[in-house]
């Protein structure tokens, strides 16, 4: 018997008692090899003690303090480092205590911007097709994820959606990149004159597509002509790094890799690696001065952004991926994940497209492979995959309804970055033997 309202209470979930470096550790006594970070969250892995002993040390200093009345050390110190970090005029730190939270921040600071600046006709949000933007209503609203929506429809603002630069799908045959990429920033460019050239406040995307549609990749120079799209017409460019971000594609910031700067960036997952529960979303020079020189304040909060003790835990992974030189094994580490996995299922008819950035990687199962035919949904296949790959130790993120919310199966593999070239190869071997025998 359990109090706990678990996400699907229909399920037993084992319990998990400990963690040591790449392996979740059940009371039975059975290691699984975390080969997705929970949902791309743990980049150190499990009792770092660096990130242990900061936080240890900060409780027994100062746990919590409320923003209204108090900055902290631990907070000053996380935003600088994340504005020296973070590319262009990306200075202003606001933190929050995850993802959804800090794109709903990211709204409202976009729609705050719009009327300080005296354009408050500025309302719509367009976002893409098959990305997830969170779990509030705002987020939620703006989501592209038809099933997470669906039952909530009434209670979710107006927002509007254009396809994603989902390459494997959505690219014609025949169609070049950078064809592909003008076909998408005209789509985005008619969208914004239907609604009106003045009312659109901000353009929102996954730098890399996320847990809906499995670690895709935006095709070359992609961003660099929505965010022309986007300054052609005061649009502002929103950036969901919530799941990318932090490293996780082998930079810290996933744009740095498109050669663009958004006006507004939401991060959090890798950011505290899962030992405390924080996010962040940063904002340009211009945005913040918006805000100073207008009203004087952001009209928004919650009690527990800016913790010190989260912003120590963060501080410990951020050191602890700069000092141990992580990015670059990230970088590594996915190339071989990438290239064992193709090995693998070289000749898999179940296995259409294999993709991603560094440790962010998606496995996309069809039912036949030159058509790219998706297998039927009633089969749940993705969850199939999942269990398979627990009973030999292996967590993967799973999803369905890849290709439109209802159709289409990935698993979503993002291991910590600590990963040696020995578990990069157990994930491979696991994972295969997990596909075959639930697609057999």
């Amino acid at each position: 018997m359990t109090h706990v309202f678990h996400r699907n209470p229909r399920s037993k979930l084992p319990v998990a008692v400990a963690g040591e470096g790449m392996a979740l550790i059940d009371h039975e006594g059975k290691r699984y090899i975390d080969a997705s970070g929970g949902a791309a969250v743990s980049c150190l892995g499990h009792g770092h003690p660096r990130v242990v002993e900061a936080i240890k040390a900060q409780v027994g200093q100062l746990a919590y303090a409320h923003t209204s009345f108090f900055t902290t050390e631990p907070a000053e110190k996380l935003a600088a480092m994340l504005a020296e970090a973070a590319p262009g005029s990306l200075n202003h730190v606001y933190f929050l205590s995850g993802g959804s939270e800090a794109v709903e921040a990211a709204l409202k600071l976009a729609r705050q911007y719009h009327v300080e600046t005296g354009q408050p006709q500025r309302r719509y949000f367009i976002a893409r097709r098959q990305s997830y933007h969170g779990n509030t209503l705002g987020a939620l609203a703006i989501g592209g994820n038809a099933w997470r929506r669906e039952m909530f429809m009434p209670l979710l603002i107006e927002a509007h959606h254009v396809s994603p630069c989902y390459a494997y799908r959505e690219r014609h045959d025949g169609e070049s990149d950078a064809q592909y990429v003008q076909r998408l920033a005209d789509e985005l460019e008619q969208k914004i004159l239907s609604l009106g050239a003045d009312a659109v406040a901000a353009f929102v995307a996954e730098t890399v597509v996320g847990a809906t549609a499995g670690a895709v990749p935006p095709v070359a120079d992609y961003f660099r002509k929505m965010r022309a799209v986007c300054d052609k017409y005061g649009v502002l460019l929103i950036l969901d790094e919530v799941m990318s971000g932090m490293g996780r594609t082998g930079y810290l910031f996933a744009c740095e890799e498109d050669g663009i700067v958004p006006d507004i960036v939401a991060i959090a997952k890798g950011l505290g690696a899962g030992y405390q529960a924080i996010g962040a979303m940063i904002c340009s020079d211009r945005i913040y001065e918006a805000v100073v020189q207008g009203s004087g304040f952001f009209q928004h909060g919650h009690t527990y952004i800016g913790h010190a003790t989260a912003c120590a835990a963060a501080i410990a992974v951020q050191e602890t991926i700069r000092d141990e030189n992580l990015l670059a094994n990230v970088r590594e580490r996915g190339e071989q994940l990438r290239a064992g996995l193709r090995e693998v299922f070289a000749q898999h008819a179940n296995v259409g497209d294999i993709r991603g950035r560094g440790l962010f990687v998606g496995v996309e199962l069809v039912a036949d492979r030159a058509s790219k035919a998706p297998l039927d949904p009633s089969q749940r296949t993705h969850a199939r995959v999942k269990a398979e790959a627990m009973k030999r130790g292996l967590l993967v993120y799973p999803m369905g309804g890849t290709i439109d919310g209802r159709n289409g199966d990935h698993i979503l593999l993002a291991p910590p970055f600590i990963a040696t070239q020995q578990d990069i190869a157990d994930i491979v071997g696991r994972l295969a033997e997990a596909v075959s025998a639930a697609v057999a």
